[in-house]
């Protein structure tokens, strides 16, 4: 006989599990690959690098130019975690909260979004404050957000996988063309946002990272704390709301988990995309499809594949750099593109 206390651990044994002890050696696996990358984003770029400038430079000296380069490379390696993080965790939620394998800040057209609303608010009204930049790009994304649900709910089966990427497709695109038609004739902007529009984490600097922290950590708490409810919300939202959960609350309290993420992440990087579709897939094959073990790690994963998009851009194109936007895309399109002839079901 089922009794109530079954049911209400209902979400928690209908998910697939991982034995703990695979479970916990991914992590230990994820935190040492995420470590080796931030050392080989330290030590390596334009300029070699040897041990003992790395340490040096740890320990605050900037006497020689080796030094130097390390001292700018370290704020660089952190907001690479931090935006990498931010991405991953906030593209699994966004598959959470739309039980949509394709969702992604990026293909959603909430990066675009944010973008949009950043340069819109530069050219037309002064904005010059570095904090000002994150709020506008929250209430960019989540209008944009809003916007794309809405027009990929409309008509016959509500809001499919394919019918939210089609509609976060073409807004982007056309978010896209409007960033454009505003920076173009502005001579005094272009220049700033030129590189900022493909995303990239080479301005970085700890003045960019404090002000950015605060709400990255908001955004991390709320997203970490939806966890349960989205397994619930796996079940489908009648099951879940039989089983006494408020459906409406949990995906709105989610989604406005990443929309902070993707919003502070966006005006501080630019619109990185790829990132939040890549990392929760690897991230299941790993964990399993629990949220209070897949978003940790999407946040790990995600750390550590944009550090060593960062590194890569810097080793392939030296003495140059190539944008990690660039280098997550030609990572994320051939993925995107398989997951879509791969998936066949309608939702997660």
């Amino acid at each position: 006989m089922t009794t109530a206390s079954d049911v209400r651990r209902a979400p928690d044994a209908a998910l697939v599990r991982r034995p703990a002890r695979v479970r916990v050696l991914w992590l230990l696996v994820s935190v040492l690959v995420l470590a080796a990358l931030m050392v080989a984003s330290v030590a390596l770029g334009s300029r070699d690098v040897a041990w003992a400038d790395v340490w040096a430079a740890l320990g605050g000296a900037d006497d020689t130019l080796e030094q130097a380069a390390v001292a700018k490379r370290i704020p660089r390696t952190l907001l690479a975690v931090l935006m990498g993080a931010a991405l991953g965790l906030s593209g699994a939620v966004m598959q959470g909260v739309t039980r949509n394998p394709l969702a992604d800040p990026g293909i959603l057209g909430v990066n675009m979004g944010a973008s949009l609303a950043v340069v819109t608010a530069v050219a037309f009204l002064g904005l010059t404050s570095p904090t000002a930049y994150i709020w506008v790009a929250m209430a960019g994304a989540a209008v944009s957000a809003v916007f794309v649900y809405t027009i990929g709910s409309l008509g016959r089966g509500g809001a499919t996988p394919l019918k939210l990427a089609l509609a976060g497709t073409a807004t982007s695109v056309a978010f896209a063309s409007l960033v454009s038609a505003v920076v173009l004739p502005r001579n005094d902007i272009a220049g700033s946002f030129k590189l900022w529009q493909i995303g990239g984490v080479g301005g970085a600097s700890y003045e960019r990272i404090g002000q950015v922290l605060p709400f990255l950590v908001v955004g991390i708490v709320v997203c970490l704390l939806s966890a349960r409810g989205l397994n619930s919300l796996a079940l489908g939202d009648e099951l879940a709301a039989g089983l006494g959960e408020r459906v409406a609350v949990i995906r709105a309290v989610a989604a406005l988990g990443a929309v902070v993420l993707c919003g502070a992440a966006t005006a501080v990087a630019g619109p990185i995309a790829f990132v939040g579709l890549v990392v929760p897939h690897a991230c299941r094959l790993l964990v399993g499809i629990d949220h209070r073990w897949m978003l940790p790690f999407s946040a790990l994963v995600g750390a550590a594949l944009l550090t060593a998009a960062d590194v890569v851009g810097r080793v392939v194109a030296r003495p140059s750099d190539i944008e990690v936007g660039i280098v997550t895309a030609l990572i994320g399109a051939p993925f995107f593109i398989h997951i879509v002839r791969r998936q066949k079901v309608r939702e997660l």
